[in-house]
């Protein structure tokens, strides 16, 4: 009776066991969970890196060669057009100093001369001894050779000092402010030498001004979108030295070359910043521009993350629900994306619930454990 009581309990036991395990190989391994299509507002983007800077620079340069002599204003200084900037002491050149000076002892000679002939028939005129035409050729040649000798004399403080006599504050010796702005660099010194800008030489800078009040964006896109944008083009502005800030700018020039970098074709860009007095911008600060491809308003969207690609014609497609743990697959055609979620264009409903294909429900994940 024992025994009977014994092997009926271990049936039972071994009954049981199968049933549960029946049941638990009769549910599917994975539970999916689905998601609903929504409407929302999809914006499609690229980004430019660059950097911004000032949109009227100026290079200051001296007029005559010299030595610094002075300077009266430092980096970060504001100032107007005609504000004296440097002074230039000029260190003349030996053989024009010597060939002005030569000039001006000839010129003197001549103006000697000049004015002996012209005081003696000035009073032979006067006597009546000579012809009036006489008298105003030697007039003549008297006012000519006088102008020579101040041309002479001229040029020879030209060579010394930089300018003539009586010039004043416009002598080239003085440099000035050529727009008004503020000094962004003066890469020179006190005593250091410079030179003019001329037909075979840039010059030496003495300072660099800039309008800090109107800046751009100047940075660089890919071939595979620069024909997505064109100008007016609105840009967000993001600066690497102000966090959380955004800066409106609209894009005036996209440039009709591009230049090869890392093997892509990059095209320079520009556009006008529009700025504020929250923060001071410095010139050459790193930015990065938002640009906007493409945008759509209140589209039937759904996430990325539950698009399917065919293996072999990578159409997409999404698993609709048909029932429990039941889904169809339905081919999908697609609009703009903005990396999170995509437009669809046709395939789905709103009232539609999609698989999300990789991902596993709470109670499935606590049963596997």
């Amino acid at each position: 009776m024992k025994k009977t009581i014994i092997f009926g309990s271990i049936a039972v036991a071994l009954i049981a066991v199968l049933l549960w395990f029946g049941a638990k190989n009769s549910k599917s391994p994975i539970q999916y969970e689905t998601e609903k299509p929504f409407k929302t507002n999809i914006v499609k983007k690229t980004v430019a890196t660059g950097k911004v800077v000032p949109l009227e620079e100026a290079e200051i340069k001296p007029k005559v060669s010299g030595i610094i002599e002075e300077i009266f204003v430092e980096e970060g200084a504001i100032v107007k057009v005609g504000d004296l900037i440097a002074t230039i002491r000029v260190v003349p050149n030996v053989a024009s100093l010597n060939s002005a000076q030569g000039a001006v002892k000839t010129a003197q000679l001549r103006y000697d001369n000049t004015k002996t002939l012209y005081e003696r028939n000035k009073s032979l005129f006067e006597k009546g001894v000579v012809s009036k035409q006489e008298f105003e050729a030697t007039e003549l040649n008297f006012n000519s050779a006088k102008q020579d000798l101040n041309n002479a004399q001229n040029n020879l403080d030209i060579i010394k000092k930089g300018s003539a006599a009586g010039m004043g504050k416009t002598a080239n010796t003085y440099v000035k402010a050529e727009i008004s702005g503020t000094i962004l660099e003066i890469p020179v010194r006190k005593g250091n030498q410079v030179i003019e800008s001329n037909t075979f030489n840039a010059g030496t800078t003495i300072a660099t001004i800039a309008d800090m009040t109107k800046m751009i964006f100047e940075g660089k896109v890919d071939e595979a979108e620069v024909g997505k944008i064109k100008n007016g083009t609105v840009l967000e502005v993001s600066l690497g030295a102000i966090e959380k800030k955004k800066y409106p700018a609209k894009l005036n020039f996209i440039a009709p070359k591009g230049t090869e970098e890392n093997g892509a074709v990059q095209f320079k860009i520009k556009g006008d910043v529009t700025l504020d007095d929250e923060f001071f911008v410095r010139a050459g600060y790193s930015a990065n521009a938002d640009i906007v491809l493409e945008k759509k308003d209140s589209v039937l969207s759904i996430k990325e993350a539950l698009l399917q690609f065919d293996k072999k014609t990578e159409a997409p497609y999404v698993e609709i629900k048909t029932g429990d743990q039941q889904f169809e697959r339905k081919d999908v055609e697609l609009g703009i994306s903005d990396g999170i979620n995509v437009e669809i264009l046709s395939g789905v409903t709103i009232n539609d619930e999609i698989k999300i294909w990789n991902k596993t429900s709470k109670k499935d994940e606590e049963e596997e454990n």
